[in-house]
């Protein structure tokens, strides 16, 4: 198993840097299904970086208590910083989401919000597994990431850019990962059904909405693959 990236010298310029590549693209796909998750009780974040979605979740529900797991303590300190005035229904913890482990309580929502592009599809299909048992019934597992679609854009604008993103991420934190992962099939095999996708920039950027519920019916994801 490779060493989780460094992200710690990018904790106070991730914003700016984000805005200056993508604009606002990237927060207004974080927030593409926030109204759906104001039911939720306990929620698992993970890799949220600066904590921009956990701050938004914690006003939008004031009753859901949250875990945010990431393996940078200068981003798990900056999404501190920005969730304080609700800091009693928050809990950090510092560790590669690779070998954690969730406690016995059931969490009815898990939030990956360009954080699933920093594992391999074996990687998010082990973490989807473990975390199966530790998700209620209903569990909603809310997903925003970049996506190759399958046509000529994807050929020739997206995958340059993932491309580029990746060695650029490579350089600055270690990042050993050179392509995205097949997180649809990799969720699938661990038994979470797709509900609904919402792609922005003609596909480059996805939300997705997965559930641990069964259902009767099989969607096919789209796949989100170089």
């Amino acid at each position: 198993m490779n060493q989780p990236p460094n992200f710690n010298r990018l904790a106070r310029l991730y914003l700016w840097m984000e805005w200056l590549s993508f604009g606002p693209w990237l927060s207004l796909t974080r927030l593409t299904f926030l109204p759906r998750l104001r039911n939720a009780r306990r929620a698992l974040v993970l890799g949220d970086g600066d904590g921009r979605f956990t701050a938004h979740l914690l006003r939008a529900n004031p009753r859901v208590q949250i875990d945010a797991v990431d393996a940078s303590a200068a981003m798990l300190a900056a999404l501190k910083r920005r969730a304080a005035p609700h800091s009693d229904r928050l809990t950090t913890h510092l560790a590669d989401i690779r070998t954690w482990q969730p406690d016995a309580a059931l969490y009815d929502l898990i939030a990956t919000h360009f954080f699933l592009d920093c594992l391999t599809t074996s990687e998010v299909q082990t973490l989807a597994i473990r975390l199966r048992p530790a998700v209620s019934p209903n569990a909603l597992w809310v997903i925003s990431d970049f996506a190759v679609p399958p046509n000529s854009f994807g050929r020739l604008v997206a995958l340059p850019v993932v491309s580029g993103l990746y060695l650029s991420f490579g350089l600055l934190t270690g990042l050993a990962v050179r392509r995205l992962p097949n997180h649809s099939a990799a969720l699938a095999a661990a038994g979470f059904t797709l509900l609904q996708q919402h792609p922005r920039l003609a596909g480059l950027l996805i939300a997705e909405l997965w559930s641990a519920a069964v259902s009767e019916t099989d969607p096919s994801p789209t796949p989100s693959l170089l």
